[in-house]
């Protein structure tokens, strides 16, 4: 059960410095609340107040708000009219979507004479004969219900017809008891605590203020789940110091060539049929980020690179990611010239040396007329043996 506490209220008055005693205006709707408790002690100048989509069944405890002009209470699980004859400057009253069966509990609001507007629109006393004429009848200051303005000749006709309206009234008021009764019943038999929530919302149940509440404890059982479940770590992109990281949350292979003095060039082997559409790419001076299906792949460079210069290309075969990275401080290497520097009297010549393919081995080998081979005497003869 959700209930209605002095941290809640001040988390919704953040608009107004978080003071509730002086608080003019409070929204609680969709909070799950159960019952009205505090407000008229703790917000006594409240003039508008939202309570819409909670679990209401009564509306109780605003006796003391002299100020309020606006009540919303749609989407609630009321079923009667009551406790708001103390609300003196009540002008519209919102009763949307509730469970309001006892169409004759409209009389208690004869004294809230500054009551304007009147919504009971989708409650079960809607499609009783009669509902319009006796309530305009009922309530001679309303100026519209159900958005709908209120003619002087519908009202003088609903005054004159009042005795067979009332008739009608009590008799679908009390075929609706009955309705009421047996259906508390139904689902008092058929609730079953230990159903699980799969088989919950997968059957069919009755639009009323006992399944309203079963579905909202589920729904909340189930929130309260989710965030109990261990969450995943934030990856961290920079030191504390505000230096960038290397981080690689896709696990994705990667080549990161620096050996070439006047770029880097990172090969990001992004998977081979995945849109280029759920690649975004980060290039900054000193890191690049690469997101791929929201995972971060990001790398450091050894010194800044020239963003505008640098290029990323998708290989159509392989679908690798490669960015070409020229480095900031790269200086071109110069070309040597083939040349000799010569000094003579302090003169610089230059003497150009040609480069000739063609060779000449015709002088490799000197000739000579004299025979190659002499014999010597005195050296015998080899023997063969």
């Amino acid at each position: 059960m959700v209930r209605i506490t002095e941290d809640l209220i001040r988390k919704k008055a953040e608009h107004n410095e978080g003071l509730i005693g002086t608080l003019e205006e409070l929204s609680l709707h969709q909070e799950d609340v159960e019952k009205i408790e505090h407000i008229n002690n703790w917000c006594k100048d409240i003039q508008i107040l939202y309570l819409q989509a909670n679990l209401i069944p009564t509306i109780e405890n605003l006796n003391k708000l002299k100020k309020l002009e606006y009540l919303n209470l749609a989407v609630n699980n009321i079923e009667k009219i009551e406790n708001l004859q103390r609300c003196e400057s009540l002008e519209k009253l919102d009763l949307t979507l509730n469970f309001i069966g006892d169409l004759e509990s409209v009389c208690s609001l004869q004294n809230n004479l500054n009551l304007k507007h009147l919504y009971l629109t989708g409650n079960p006393c809607c499609d009783f004969d009669a509902y319009r004429q006796y309530v305009v009848a009922k309530l001679p200051q309303l100026l519209a219900l159900d958005g709908t303005e209120i003619t002087k000749s519908e009202r003088i006709k609903a005054k004159q017809n009042i005795s067979s309206a009332e008739i009608k009234v009590k008799e679908a008021q009390q075929e609706y008891a009955r309705f009421r009764t047996e259906q508390k019943t139904r689902v008092g038999h058929n609730h079953d605590p230990t159903i699980s929530d799969e088989d919950f919302w997968r059957s069919t149940s009755e639009h009323c203020p006992e399944t309203r509440v079963e579905i909202s404890r589920r729904s909340r059982k189930s929130k309260e789940l989710e965030e109990e479940k261990p969450q995943k770590k934030l990856v961290s992109l920079f030191s504390k110091s505000g230096r960038p990281l290397n981080v690689n949350q896709a696990k994705l292979n990667f080549k990161f060539l620096d050996d070439d003095p006047e770029k880097f060039v990172l090969d990001l082997a992004v998977y081979k049929h995945l849109d280029t559409n759920l690649i975004e790419v980060d290039l900054q001076p000193i890191y690049v980020r690469i997101t791929v299906k929201g995972k971060v792949f990001q790398i450091v460079f050894s010194e800044e690179i020239l963003v505008d210069k640098s290029t990323a290309r998708r290989s159509q075969t392989t679908g690798h990611l490669v960015l070409d990275m020229p480095r900031a401080n790269c200086k071109p290497l110069k070309r040597k010239e083939n040349t000799m520097l010569l000094k003579t009297n302090d003169k610089k010549n230059f003497l150009d040396v040609q480069q000739n393919d063609e060779m000449d081995f015709s002088k490799i080998v000197e000739k000579s007329d004299k025979p190659s081979f002499e014999d010597n005497t005195e050296v015998p003869p080899l023997e063969y043996g």
